[in-house]
């Protein structure tokens, strides 16, 4: 009879602490405090593409802007994210795919080449090694009208002999990439 006694007033006392955070969430949300919409927007522009050493902005088919955070240290490995998801099949090797992209240094942040700038967007096959391997793999698994932020080491790029004048040696480059079509 006793337990029963002590697990009714655990009970009971879970329930008035319950209320108490319930009540607390009501205010909370009468405030305007609990705006979930809201609230992942601003970590969303707070963190950015990457939520890492660069961030992106702007919407598919339009230039992007690319902000590298001071002090920021270059990835050893390839980092993909993806900003605005993309619909119907994945690019995946022998694809034709036509893309649009913007690159950016990552030790100056600036712009080394773009063909949202140029008005031209870039057809490439994917599998054939017709650009660096880091671009290729960042492409390998995007949709038509997918957004992705690729931060690619200089492994990956065009290592110690850099890509003068633009790029320079050991440069660790971040790409934003629009899938445009495939096929």
């Amino acid at each position: 009879m006793r337990s029963r006694h002590l697990i009714a007033c655990g009970l009971a006392a879970l329930s008035l602490a319950a209320a108490g955070c319930g009540e607390e969430k009501a205010e909370e949300a009468r405030s305007g405090g609990n705006d979930v919409k809201e609230a992942e927007k601003a970590l969303e522009e707070e963190k950015g593409a990457s939520g890492g050493a660069a961030t992106t902005s702007g919407a598919f088919g339009e230039p992007p802007m690319v902000k590298v955070a001071e002090g920021a240290e270059p990835p050893a490995e390839l980092e993909i994210e993806t900003i605005t998801p993309g619909k119907g099949p994945a690019a995946k090797a022998g694809d034709q795919i036509v893309a649009n992209y913007h690159g950016v240094s990552f030790s100056t942040g600036e712009v080394f080449d773009s063909s949202f700038e140029s008005g031209m967007p870039f057809p490439v096959q994917l599998g054939a090694g017709g650009v660096i391997p880091g671009f290729e793999q960042g492409l390998d698994g995007m949709k038509v009208g997918e957004r992705r932020q690729i931060t690619i080491p200089s492994e990956l790029a065009y290592g110690p002999q850099g890509s003068p004048p633009a790029i320079g040696p050991d440069e660790t480059l971040i790409f934003v990439l629009d899938l445009v079509s495939i096929g």
